[in-house]
Parts: C-alpha cells; sequence; structure tokens
C-alpha cells in the first residue's frame, strides 16, 4: 500500500514517563480521527484546542490539546494531528489503540513503522536524505556540538553544500562531454574551457565538504583509537585511566598483553572506542606473535594512532618494527590518500623532575618512524599519576572533531554518506590522472561516477530497499 492510501498513527514522545506525551497521526484519516477521538468536527489549522480524548467506549481516557496540520503544508506532506496529553505510558498506549480501532474497510490506520513519517516527508519533497538522517543525528546527539552540526544538516546546510558540489561538477562535465564532440581540437579546447583549474577547484571545494563531513561524523559516531607500543611503555596502564576501569591487567612482565582489549568511554558527550594491543617486539610465543599480529591489524583499522614510548628510555621499540610502522603510514597514505593521524604519549613522567632520556633522543626516533604523511603530536604524560591526561583528552577530542565551534563548521553524517563521499573523492582523484594523460573519455567517466556518488547523499539516486534500510533505523514516531 503506497503512503498516500493508509494512515499511520505512533507515540512521537519517547517511552520514558514525562509531563506531556504526544501521539502523532498522519494519512487521509486524521480528521476523521479528530472527530472520533475529540468529538471536533473541524478542527481549526495550527491551533491548539483543548479537548477530552475518548475511548472506543465512549469514555475519557486523558484530557490535552490536539493540532492539526492541514496537507500539504506540514511535516508530511498530509493532513497530520497531534493529539497532546499527559506523558504516562499507559495513558498514550491507551490513547494509541483508540486511534488505530477508528481503521475502517478502505480507510485503514495502522502503526507506523520506524522512521515512516519522515519517509514521508521525503516522498512528499519535504526534506531530502541528508536532512532526513540529520532528524536523526539530532536525536541521538551526545554532545552539544554533535547537536548543532545535526541542526545545520537538518536545515539543509549538508545538502546546500552538495548542491553547488554538483553544480561546479554539471559545468565540468558539460564542457569535457563538449571537448569529446570535436577530438581534433581536444587539446586546445581543454585549455580554452580551463577544464584542469576548473577541476582542480571543484576538488579543493570537495575537501572543504569532505572535512566538515568527517568531522560530524566523528563528533557523532566517535572514532576508534589504538593505543600501540613496544611492550611495558603503559599501553594498558592508559587504558585503564582513560576508561576509569581496571579493564587490562598491567604487570612488570613483558608480553601480558596478548590480545586486543577495547573499551567504549565518553569525553564531553562524545564517544570513543579504545584498543589496547599487545607490545611490538620480536616474539618467540606463539600466542604472543598473534596478539603483535592484531596489533599491526588495529593499526589498518584505527582512526587515530597512539604510540607509547617510555620515558626512562627502557623499553624502546626494535629498529625494524620502527622501519615497519613508518612503512604502514606510507603505505595507508598510498592506498587513501589521506595521512594517519598519530599522538605521541612519552609516559612515566613521574620519575622525572626535568629532562627525560626518551625526549632527548626523540629526534633519532622521529626521523626514522615519521614520514611526511603522518600528523603527529607529541604529549608528556603519566597514568599512573594522571599528569597530562586532561590535555590528552582534550586532544582525542578535537582528533574526534570538537572545537568551541565544531558544530558550526561540520556536517552530520553517518557511515552512508561518507561512504558515498568516499567514493566520490576517489572519483575525482581519478579523474585528475585521465586528464594529465589526456584520456578525455575514462575522465568523463569518472566524472560520471561522481555525480551519481553524490546523488545518492541528497536522495536524487536511490533505490527502495537503501530507503527502506536507512529509515528503519529512526525512531517510531520520526
Amino acid at each position: 500500500m503506497s503512503p498516500s492510501e493508509d494512515t499511520i498513527a505512533a507515540i512521537a514522545s519517547g517511552v520514558a514517563p514525562g509531563a506531556i506525551g504526544i501521539v502523532r497521526v498522519s494519512g487521509p484519516s486524521a480528521t476523521q480521527v479528530c472527530r472520533g477521538i475529540t468529538g471536533i468536527q473541524s478542527p481549526l489549522p495550527r491551533r491548539a484546542e483543548r479537548a477530552v480524548f475518548l475511548g472506543p467506549d465512549g469514555q475519557p481516557i486523558d484530557d490535552g490539546l490536539v493540532i492539526f496540520f492541514p496537507g500539504p503544508h506540514s511535516f508530511t506532506g498530509e493532513d497530520v494531528l497531534e493529539l497532546q496529553g499527559h506523558g504516562g505510558p499507559a495513558v498514550l498506549q491507551l490513547v494509541l489503540s483508540a486511534v488505530i480501532a477508528l481503521s475502517a474497510e478502505g480507510r485503514p490506520i495502522r502503526l507506523a513503522r520506524p522512521g515512516e513519517f519522515s519517509e514521508r516527508a521525503f516522498h512528499a519533497g519535504k526534506l531530502d536524505l541528508l536532512q532526513a538522517q540529520g532528524i536523526a543525528d539530532l536525536i541521538a546527539a551526545g554532545s552539544a556540538q554533535a547537536a548543532r552540526a545535526a541542526v545545520r544538516s537538518l536545515r539543509g546546510g549538508f545538502s546546500e553544500a552538495v548542491s553547488r558540489l554538483q553544480d561546479l561538477l554539471t559545468d565540468l562535465r558539460v564542457r569535457v562531454e563538449a571537448c569529446l564532440d570535436f577530438p581534433e581540437e581536444d587539446i586546445d579546447f581543454i585549455s580554452r574551457e580551463r577544464v584542469s583549474e576548473r577541476l582542480l577547484a571543484l576538488r579543493g571545494q570537495f575537501e572543504v565538504v569532505f572535512a566538515a563531513a568527517q568531522r560530524g561524523a566523528a563528533l557523532a559516531q566517535g572514532i576508534t583509537i589504538g593505543i600501540v607500543g613496544a611492550p611495558n611503555v603503559g599501553k594498558s596502564s592508559l587504558l585503564n585511566a582513560l576508561a576509569q576501569e581496571e579493564l587490562a591487567i598491567v604487570t612488570p612482565v613483558a608480553g601480558t598483553t596478548r590480545d586486543r582489549i577495547a573499551a567504549q568511554v565518553m569525553i564531553d558527550g562524545i564517544p570513543l572506542s579504545l584498543v589496547d594491543t599487545a607490545g611490538i617486539r620480536d616474539a618467540t610465543d606463539a600466542v604472543e606473535q598473534m596478539g603483535i599480529d592484531r596489533s599491526w591489524k588495529t593499526l589498518a583499522e584505527a582512526d587515530l594512532v597512539v604510540w607509547v614510548v617510555d620515558a626512562t628510555g627502557a623499553h624502546m621499540m626494535e629498529g625494524h618494527h620502527l622501519k615497519s610502522l613508518s612503512q604502514h603510514f606510507q603505505d595507508r597514505f598510498a592506498q587513501t590518500g589521506v595521512a594517519t593521524p598519530l599522538l605521541m604519549l612519552v609516559n612515566q613522567m613521574d620519575r622525572f623532575e626535568g629532562a627525560t632520556p626518551a625526549l632527548e633522543e626523540r629526534s633519532d626516533w622521529e626521523r626514522l618512524v615519521m614520514p611526511e604523511t603522518v600528523r603527529q603530536d607529541l604529549i608528556p604524560i603519566s597514568a599512573k599519576t594522571g599528569q597530562g591526561l586532561d590535555l590528552l583528552r582534550m586532544r582525542l577530542k578535537q582528533h574526534a572533531g570538537w572545537t568551541d565551534e565544531a558544530g558550526d563548521t561540520a556536517y552530520s553524517a553517518r557511515g552512508r554518506q561518507m561512504d558515498a563521499l568516499v567514493r566520490a573523492q576517489g572519483c575525482l582523484r581519478d579523474a585528475a590522472v585521465w586528464l594529465d594523460q589526456g584520456a578525455l573519455e575514462l575522465l568523463a567517466e569518472q566524472l560520471r561516477l561522481c555525480q551519481l556518488a553524490l546523488s545518492e547523499l541528497t536522495g536524487e539516486l536511490h533505490s527502495d530497499d537503501l530507503l527502506g534500510a536507512i529509515f528503519s533505523r529512526f525512531c517510531i514516531g520520526k
């Protein structure tokens, strides 16, 4: 049954008890529900009217307010009715049951699916997929910055940025396609139409939007932080200190941690996933070696790498492992085109009052392991006393997208949006390669694929299965 043929209803105010609760109704039977529940024959548009809510037996259920939003000037584009009463779960269920009981042959009224109100708003052209996702992100926001980023997307900021990219892409594609129509003049045409400059400008604008979406995704979903280093440098102690819980066993015995230990922590409402790993060294024990192999896997998966070194200099990573670490960062940059964020922590600073061996020797191992593809920072800490941990927490928040103005410079984004942006980014990168090689057909194809990827963001290009998967993750009543 299509969205316009049936009427849906749901509790829109959540399951927890509260002073006020809302039952929302959307569809062609909204006015029929109003008459059946309240006795009001012609509700005034967008006016709050006091009414007694009646059950199927005509007995009062609650005393509250009725607000009617006639379509198409409503959230869903259909007639929408809100019954606002007391927020007790039992009362709201009685009101909802009374609404469903008004279902009749040819005018069905049913419970709404998760996200179905927002889905109907999308089909009615009231919002696009980015704005719809902004609703879900606003509800789930765990910090003020994440909430502001969600509002920015909900109000169309993300959509407008994508639309501007689409306009630039369309203009560029028109010029490239025109060039393909006159192959004998392709070189002069490319120069005259400034294709290279336009592509460079497009990539620059894209990176701005991509970075804003990355910040928003990190604010909403957090980041995965891999804690790596040699044995006995204090990785497990650091995990316990940040989690404020004894999650990892800490002993003076090298190789105590043999597998990855993950902890979910919240810092000012920002979710972070911390992963402690086995110390990287030449191991003879087969089980420990398996843990070390998983340490390297964590390096490949982490959004941020925290490398812990010992301030005493007593526990240093072997030179060939440092080289492997350096090569890993370079390989990851070659694959993704993105530098690996790295925080370097000098632990056990409680043992020193002045300079430490590790800090004095920093230039030696820094030159060895720090390629230009790594953005780095160094923080002296003590996991034992807490020295430097407040600064570390601030740095972790910043890597997760937090700033004082983060909500005003970020777009709320989730995995689906980031996947589409990453694919679009790859297409633009390949387009630049083909342009340099003069392969205009391949350049045109990459620009087309980039535009398709961007179209997925707003819902210009979608499938019914994709829409169902997206809106099923919303709250019932939204």
